[in-house]
């Protein structure tokens, strides 16, 4: 590559005895969007730190426009723009304040000020709100202040750290659009995601795994791998498909499997069935009257596949789980109303989750969805209304309600100074477990989870992955009836992603009701139901498969449900201004 902006060059970075990166040699070129991909621990924030000259290499050279950035990285750090994973601007400072500082950080010249900041307002769609505090935008308006922090100083080369992570599907399409504006600009762009569905937009992708370069490339050359071994499984009854996706993930010959609404997507492996007749009968009896039909390879079908495949279909943790019996509604909203001043956050939100229902909380940042989720967990009051938990009121009778139900953060919110097993220890206490049920509990979540090897650890200091996984084994040592989990897979691989839902499924499939916020549309096609929130109020309620339909149009008759959602959200504003 000729025009390349940055150059790796056997590139190794080692932290003690262990090596983040190992060898890695690569062209990034100006005009483009690289994609850096990789699960968890794969080296893709090392790598970006280490061409922003914020690390040195252990061995191996880096080049940036032709500056070493070993011997020269203030000159680097002065033509790149940089967006950190974590929000790293100032909370309690506006929008214009952040601006404003930035613009002193990076030496703009005051006269360049004013059109800088008008340019970069519009080009975020921030304008109208330069006087909120950075604290209180959005996760998508706080991404796309990030960028235009970045983006101060027109850099050569923009460097982004999963900058769409938590951001619903609208604001990552913002996003995406901003970044093509800049490629059009001759920026080189580095992309590191979690959502294989942006890198399949990059002009060239780098696979990163255990801090080894796996692969090199245009997106498209990856996914042809895999071409011919990508099949929809269709005809299966609502109430059986999680059985269906778990006797299939435990066939040899399948590598990958996700649930798609009534239908299954399955990824083979190279040994698999050479066609949909083969397939179904390695399938076996409960996909004799299904129907089996070659589907389009994704770019995520050929990373589970470079990796390896997914995990089996069997959830260690649900296998030891005493079946909860059917009958009434766990959860319950009755008209569920929160005011803040005279802002209402969530208006009149009404439904039931009965026992072994997965349902899904959608909408855009700010729609009111973790306002939702608060008041029927019990940490936010209403202002009208009533939420309900295993049949107990969440204000009259909220420490029995509170005892049937497992709550999991969006953030992590464990005790960091905690070592994993004194997280374990206080929070089987914590749910009334005592004596050889306590342990008897807690060597369950070690084995379910892996965590033996992690036991002395601090949790603050455990790999995200893992962060994730000891969250939920102390959301769900104590079986509840009910689990809330609030994006529960933020951040995360989409292999830890699978394994996250296999434990999911096979928790409803025992008879527990869950509640879930999610912006990754490929696990809210898992819900039985989703609720789309938009404005504080519900602008759709049904299965995936029909707010799909509810969506469709001559334009587009099979959307996906990332289409569905942005639709939906669009035709409620298109009413919104009629009626006005």
């Amino acid at each position: 590559m000729s025009s390349a902006s940055i150059r790796l060059e056997n590139v190794t970075k080692r932290f003690g005895g262990t090596a983040a990166l190992d060898g890695i040699s690569a062209e990034i070129g100006a005009g483009h969007v690289t994609g850096l991909v990789g699960p968890d621990g794969a080296g893709k924030t090392t790598l970006i730190r280490l061409v922003t000259g914020l690390l040195t290499p252990s061995e191996g050279r880096i080049a940036v426009l032709g500056l070493d950035t070993r011997r020269e990285p203030q000159a680097v750090q002065s033509l790149i723009g940089y967006m950190p994973q974590r929000f790293g601007l100032y909370e309690d400072l506006t929008v214009q304040e952040n601006l404003n500082l930035y613009a002193e950080l990076r030496g703009l010249p005051a006269a360049e000020r004013a059109a800088t900041f008008d340019r970069l307002l519009a080009f975020t769609a921030l304008a109208p709100f330069t006087r909120r505090y950075a604290g209180k935008l959005s996760g998508g308006m706080k991404q796309k202040l990030g960028l235009a922090c970045a983006l101060i100083r027109a850099p050569r080369v923009l460097l982004l750290d999963e900058p769409s992570v938590g951001v619903d599907p609208i604001s990552r399409r913002d996003l995406w659009s901003m970044v093509q504006e800049l490629k059009g600009a001759g920026i080189a762009v580095i992309w590191s995601t979690a959502y294989l569905d942006e890198a399949e937009r990059c002009d060239r992708v780098l696979l990163l795994n255990v801090g080894k370069l796996l692969f090199q490339g245009a997106p498209a050359e990856l996914t042809g791998r895999v071409a011919g071994r990508v099949f929809q499984v269709t005809g299966i009854p609502a109430q059986d498909r999680r059985t269906r996706l778990a006797e299939a993930l435990d066939q040899p010959s399948v590598i990958d499997g996700l649930i798609q609404g009534q239908a299954l997507r399955l990824v083979l492996g190279k040994d698999g069935a050479p066609d949909a007749q083969t397939l179904r009968k390695a399938l076996g009896d409960g996909f004799r009257e299904t129907g089996i039909v070659p589907a389009h390879p994704r770019f995520e079908d050929a990373f589970i596949d470079v990796l390896g495949g997914a995990r089996g279909g069997r959830s260690a943790l649900a296998e030891g789980v005493t079946p909860k019996p059917k009958g009434a509604a766990v959860i319950e909203a009755r008209g569920l109303t929160k005011t803040f001043g005279d802002f209402t956050a969530a208006r009149d939100m009404t439904f039931t989750i009965p026992p072994g229902e997965i349902f899904g909380l959608l909408g855009p940042n700010g729609a009111g969805k973790s306002t939702t989720f608060k008041m029927l967990c019990g940490l936010l009051k209403p202002t009208s209304g009533e939420g309900r938990v295993g049949g107990f009121d969440l204000q009259r009778a909220a420490a029995d309600a509170r005892g049937r139900l497992g709550y999991m953060a969006q953030k992590f919110s464990l005790y960091g100074d905690l070592s994993v097993g004194q997280n374990l220890e206080f929070f089987a206490s914590v749910y009334g477990l005592s004596g050889k049920a306590k342990r008897a509990k807690i060597d369950a979540m070690i084995g379910a989870f892996d965590l033996a090897r992690y036991l002395g650890s601090n949790a603050k200091d455990l790999p995200l992955g893992f962060k994730q996984r000891l969250a939920l084994a102390c959301a769900v040592m104590h079986e509840p009836e009910a689990l809330f989990l609030d994006e529960p897979t933020s951040g995360v691989d989409p292999i830890t992603r699978r394994e996250f839902w296999t434990h999911i499924n096979g928790l409803v499939q025992k008879g527990v009701a869950i509640l879930v916020t999610t912006h990754f549309m490929d696990e809210a096609e898992y819900c039985d139901r989703i609720a789309l929130i938009y404005r504080g109020e519900t602008i759709a309620l049904g299965s995936p498969d029909a707010l799909k339909r509810q969506a469709a149009s001559a334009d587009n008759p099979d959307p996906s449900l990332e289409d569905a959602f942005i639709s939906l959200v669009q035709s409620s504003d298109a009413e919104r201004r009629e009626a006005a």
